[in-house]
């Protein structure tokens, strides 16, 4: 590739994988259960003669240190007290989902039909697991993309210190992998012809959900912005059947008030169209779309990729990104550079207070920096030579994670506002380092705005000093990063 005396070094994550490879003899996995509602009082009693509809939902908890966290899941299972054992998961085909981008949200995984009972332990099969990592070569100034991964499976079955008591109608589950404590890593670098030691333990929090009538958030039942493509539409019942990238079917339901941007509707939907949707567990632990957005209608040959820019080329219209899911072509999974000279630019409309924020919520070819989330789709179905590459048809921003520390407390209008101070591992400041220092007039700093519609599920206090996980759309305000949260937690230490 033409890189114009460009310092970037990129590596396929496919070539990394098989160099860094390893077969592991046992990966310690930690399911940790939360009493949650079952030991309270208004809880409905357990009856052994009837089943609850079990929603599992995927989460994580982390800081940013990390870009993607990959973990084949083959069979999750609970443990009455009584010792009899039910299968939420069966893995036939395993499951592999990306934990990175669920910081702080959710994802649905299945529902299944359990005998209420009191649950004391859990069990988990794993398959392949890995994580990715950036840094810069402090010699060479090149970006190191490196890919760090098991490839034995083992099954691990533990003591939950807490019972979960499944009863009621319907009710969730939330299986939270915690990032920062799920491996080690001495560095990104490796050397021929070894690389640096690392572990992978994945470790998760189990923990009930409690189905709101109409869920706003992860803890109550709402998923958002999850990625698939229709596999097919039940015009009947108003539903569809969509397959996100980590591979499983999930049925969802449209109503009256299901909101659709991109498209006229439900009757616009067709075999392969690929959705961004908002999704919330029902009374009877199904799915309704509160949100679809299509950002191609088009789909002959669609393929997208979602996921962090990693640099964009000044002397052409051409990007790389680190695609943490991928849909349609395989040649995507390799990280492809994309050309966006003829790409339309959106921003995605999971969010409706843009209009009301004291600064323009602008994104383009001239304002997209490095560290931004962003959904590319294209119609190629193979690699060009430069400068065509992979023809990006459109490129919307999407939401993100960021995770940081209060430095300021202000307000602005009807905004609450903080200005964050990343960590140096962040992609924002380590990729402006990357010989882009010139599009961000602070690389080190989000401005935060937050208002009566962004969800406050934080614990700890929003001060100077806290540390906390903001989740919404970033934008560069003529070199000052500023974000439209829509939900906040507490933090994970940097």
């Amino acid at each position: 590739m033409e890189q114009s005396g460009r310092s970037f070094s990129h590596s396929s994550r496919l070539s990394t994988k098989n160099v860094l490879m390893i077969c592991a003899a046992a990966i310690a996995i930690a399911i940790l259960a939360g009493c949650g509602g079952g030991g309270s009082s208004s809880s409905p009693t357990p009856n052994p003669s009837k089943t609850t509809q079990v929603a599992l939902q995927l989460s994580s908890t982390g800081n940013d240190q990390l870009t993607e966290f990959n973990i084949q899941l083959q069979d999750v299972t609970l443990t009455s007290k009584d010792g009899k054992t039910v299968t939420l998961l069966n893995g036939s085909p395993a499951l592999t989902a990306e934990f990175q981008h669920l910081n702080g949200s959710s994802q649905p995984l299945l529902t299944v039909a359990v005998p209420q009972d009191t649950y004391v332990s859990a069990a988990a099969t794993l398959g392949s697991s890995g994580f990715n990592c950036n840094t810069l070569d402090s010699s060479s100034g090149n970006l190191l993309n490196a890919y760090f991964a098991y490839g034995a499976t083992n099954t691990s079955t533990i003591s939950l210190p807490s019972p979960i008591t499944i009863s009621g109608t319907a009710m969730g589950l939330n299986l939270d992998l915690q990032l920062s404590s799920s491996y080690t890593l001495q560095s990104c670098y490796w050397n021929s012809p070894g690389f640096d030691p690392y572990t992978i333990t994945p470790a998760f929090n189990l923990t009930p959900v409690t189905i709101a009538a109409k869920p706003t958030n992860p803890q109550n039942g709402k998923a958002s912005g999850i990625i698939g493509q229709i596999s097919s539409i039940d015009t009947a019942s108003n539903s569809f059947a969509v397959q996100p990238s980590s591979g499983q079917t999930l049925t969802v339901s449209s109503a009256s008030a299901t909101v659709y941007q991109g498209i006229s509707g439900f009757s616009a939907l067709t075999t392969g169209t690929i959705v961004d949707a908002d999704l919330a567990a029902q009374s009877d632990g199904s799915l309704l779309a509160t949100r679809v957005a299509v950002e191609d209608p088009d789909t002959a040959s669609l393929s997208i990729a979602d996921g962090p820019v990693l640099y964009v080329f000044a002397s052409a219209p051409v990007l790389y990104m680190l695609g943490r899911e991928h849909l349609g072509s395989e040649e995507l999974s390799s990280d492809p550079p994309f050309s966006f000279g003829s790409a339309a630019f959106q921003v995605s409309g999971q969010f409706a207070n843009l209009q009301a924020l004291p600064f323009a919520p602008v994104f383009s070819a001239a304002s997209m920096v490095p560290g931004q989330n962003i959904y590319v789709s294209t119609h190629a179905t193979s690699l060009a030579s430069y400068p065509t590459y992979f023809p990006a048809t459109t490129i919307t921003l999407m939401p993100q994670t960021i995770n940081g520390t209060i430095i300021q407390v202000s307000t602005s209008g009807n905004f609450s506002v903080y200005t964050v101070k990343l960590a140096s591992y962040d992609l924002f400041p380590e990729l402006a380092a990357l010989g882009q220092t010139t599009l961000l007039t602070n690389s080190n700093t989000v401005v935060v705005y937050t208002d009566s519609n962004t969800q406050m599920l934080n614990s700890n206090a929003l001060a100077a000093g806290s540390v906390m996980r903001f989740n919404g759309l970033v934008f560069n305000d003529n070199g000052t990063l500023r974000m439209d949260c829509g939900q906040l937690n507490d933090g994970v230490a940097e």
